[in-house]
């Protein structure tokens, strides 16, 4: 297959590259080439194509659409610390903002357990094309999340359990990982099967975090929240990312200093729903981007539906935001923030062929959608071209 004919903004590049994309076995093969004889061409007719755009918290296919308890399936609050739960088995793939995503060029996303628990799982990153999921993953567990404030407090407060207290929320995580760490060192000393600790799941699903094998992501809105979220990941060394942080722009000149710090900013597009987010803004993108720290922008889906997150960036953007550090959130941003850069996020040889054919300027009100290719394959979206 061949687009030719496109504005290609690779997101590796500053400037547009105008020519072809060529896609051979589900891959990027080449960019800014010329036609080869008998290929099956798409003209882009001057159109923009971008990589995919990428979500890096979402909760989709967990509560589905338009269905009550039946449907719900992102928070296990019957125990304030569970890693050892699998987001992969709780995702519906026929859910159907997966089509409604992926007909609005999202191509790839992760997918997070809720946040009533302290500690509430393992989070997947995944396609938004096809029907099993074990066939749409990327890489999971690609992260371990974590719930710091107003979730955990309130889940558990109704039911008078602990968590009921911020300081109770990080003793939890605390103890959690100390006894983890324990039970790693255990077995890592056991010089016979004897000496090896009893098998314990929970234990087990928190190695990979504390081996930084895969990463931390800590919901936080209000800024004591994130200091705390850094604090215990200094004390564990984690590779931490934090979800949200909605009042992070209110420190954004005390975050920049911080290493390797990485925000998942959003929703904005939604209500002030309950007390930590009365400090929400649109412009918190554009401050963070403007203070050097790396920042994506989140739909949160399906608080704000994952369908409309090309119009979260849009709202970014008139709100100070520079149009290509938005698109770059929607884009690149968020795929090297969860690690997944290296298949997705930029129009690049050897990446995955996720690629979105905008009619001009995606921040323009005029322009649509002509289409969508995922995995190399061409998805009918109403216009002239059919499905492959």
């Amino acid at each position: 297959m061949l687009i030719k004919n496109a504005r290609i903004f690779t997101m590796e590049d500053e400037a547009p590259i105008d020519g072809c994309i060529r896609i051979e076995n589900g891959l990027i093969a080449a960019v800014g080439c010329e036609p080869a004889p008998d290929e099956q061409v798409i003209d882009a007719q001057g159109g923009w194509v971008l990589p995919g755009l990428v979500d890096a918290h979402t909760h989709l296919g967990l509560f589905e659409d338009s269905i009550g308890f039946e449907g719900e399936d992102g928070n296990e609050d019957t125990d304030p610390i569970t890693p050892q739960l699998r987001v992969i088995d709780a995702i519906n793939p026929f859910e159907r903002s997966f089509a409604e995503a992926l007909h609005a060029g999202v191509t790839s996303c992760l997918v997070s357990p809720g946040s009533a628990n302290p500690i509430a799982g393992q989070i997947a990153a995944i396609k938004t094309y096809g029907r099993r999921i074990d066939d749409m993953i990327m890489k999971a567990p690609c992260a371990m999340k974590f719930a710091l404030g107003e979730n955990p407090k309130s889940c558990y407060h109704d039911k008078d359990e602990t968590p009921v207290t911020r300081m109770a929320t990080a003793a939890l995580i605390r103890e959690a990982l100390y006894q983890a760490a324990e039970y790693g060192r255990k077995t890592r000393n056991a010089e016979e099967d004897s000496d090896l600790p009893d098998y314990d799941i929970k234990h087990e699903a928190l190695q990979p975090v504390l081996d930084r094998r895969i990463q931390a992501h800590f919901h936080a809105h209000r800024t004591d929240d994130i200091f705390t979220a850094l604090r215990i990941a200094k004390e564990f060394a984690l590779d931490a990312v934090i979800l949200h942080g909605t009042e992070a722009y209110l420190v954004a000149d005390l975050l920049k200093d911080e290493p390797d710090i990485r925000v998942v900013n959003g929703p904005f597009m939604t209500d002030r729903s309950k007390p930590e987010l009365a400090g929400l803004t649109e412009q918190a993108p554009a401050i963070l981007t403007e203070a050097g720290i790396p920042t994506s922008i989140s739909t949160d889906h399906p608080e704000t539906p994952l369908k409309y997150l090309k119009n979260c960036a849009l709202t970014a953007v008139q709100n100070g935001m520079d149009p290509m550090a938005a698109l770059r959130a929607i884009t690149i941003v968020p795929a090297r923030i969860a690690g997944i850069d290296s298949r997705v996020g930029s129009i690049k040889a050897g990446k995955d062929a996720d690629l979105v054919i905008f009619t001009g300027d995606p921040f323009d009100y005029k322009t649509k959608i002509r289409a969508v290719i995922a995995g190399g394959h061409l998805i009918d979206i109403g216009g002239s071209y059919e499905k492959h």
